[in-house]
């Protein structure tokens, strides 16, 4: 009964295969390593480098290791760059994905888990935002997301497959026993980039956008910590496991902070005060988006323990230390 993790030698999979290991599940990862690091999954683990598209190795992996459910997080994630290549995102994100349900449906797997993103809204009406929102993405990264879902609903009621979507808002921090982090040289997250001007791995950062309708007129974010999310998946596979319908679900914390309100915090938590670019807004970015978490709290039963921003700032900045020593020697 083994659980393929596609994506698992990346940020949020390395984190995800740590819990799952923790929780003394089997595990096999599928990841072609563009973005993600083979040093990032445990030597336990068996690592496979490949494509989630090939349908021929994926009925290879079902078939060796009895795979039962899959943790979906293989994607491309840059919203600026899926506005400048939208083919590559539809190929990748959206194509891929069919042939990972095509696979599935014809291995007999019951259950995926599946990789959503808050970017399904665009720019919400109503904030915090619910389940029921509008769907309206303004990328073509959001859009590459929604299709999938959308794929997931109607694969679902033609097969026996079981499925939890989970939309996540801003994903940040490193697992608190310093196992894994953000280590993707050019990460554009907030917390990554700001974490590394603090500790002068960049000469400063730039602010996209100071003029929306937000408090202090930058854009206006839900930071969820990457172990809070992982546990989000175990959570949602126990739900699937006991014979729980198909859901859709936002992971959030219900309160944002506004990137400047970020960087702040980064320079009071690394007492390091850097330089900060003003620059025009970036395409595709809503002004402010904030996750409703009422449905996976009662639903799912989750609970988040490392809802705190000081708390996911100092131990990115542990992990980035930690990296870049790993960076130095080489490993």
């Amino acid at each position: 009964m083994t659980i393929l993790v596609t994506g698992g030698a990346g940020y949020i999979g390395s984190h995800m295969t740590l819990e799952l290991l923790d929780a003394g599940e089997k595990v096999v990862v599928l990841d072609d390593l563009s973005t993600g690091f083979r040093w990032a999954v445990p030597e336990e683990v068996p690592l496979i480098v490949g494509d989630f598209g090939d349908a021929a190795l994926l009925r290879d992996i079902f078939a060796r290791h009895d795979v039962q459910s899959i943790i979906h997080f293989a994607a491309k994630i840059v919203v600026p760059e899926s506005v400048a290549d939208p083919l590559g995102y539809y190929s990748n994100n959206t194509a891929k994905a069919r042939a990972l349900l095509e696979a599935a449906v014809e291995a007999g797997v019951k259950r995926i888990i599946f990789s959503s993103t808050a970017a399904v809204y665009g720019d919400p009406e109503h904030n915090p935002v619910t389940e029921d929102e509008s769907l309206k993405p303004v990328s073509p990264y959001g859009r590459s997301k929604l299709m999938v879902e959308w794929m997931l609903e109607d694969v679902s009621r033609a097969h026996d497959l079981a499925y939890v979507a989970l939309r996540y808002f801003n994903v940040a921090g490193a697992d608190p026993k310093g196992r894994s982090g953000q280590s993707t040289p050019k990460a554009t997250h907030l917390i990554k980039v700001a974490v590394q001007a603090a500790l002068g791995l960049r000469p400063g950062m730039q602010v996209f956008g100071t003029d929306y309708p937000t408090p202090d007129g930058t854009c206006l974010r839900d930071y969820i910590h990457v172990t809070d999310l992982a546990r989000a998946h175990l959570d949602a596979l126990r739900h699937l496991r006991g014979g729980g319908e198909s859901l859709v679900c936002n992971c959030g914390y219900a309160h944002g902070f506004s990137v400047l309100e970020v960087i702040e915090t980064v320079k009071r938590v690394s007492g390091v005060d850097f330089p900060v670019e003003f620059a025009g807004r970036r395409p595709g970015d809503p002004a402010a988006i904030v996750a409703a978490n009422d449905r996976i709290r009662s639903r799912l039963g989750w609970t988040p323990r490392h809802d705190d921003l000081e708390t996911i700032v100092r131990q990115a900045l542990d992990w980035e230390r930690k990296l870049a020593v790993r960076n130095e020697s080489g490993a």
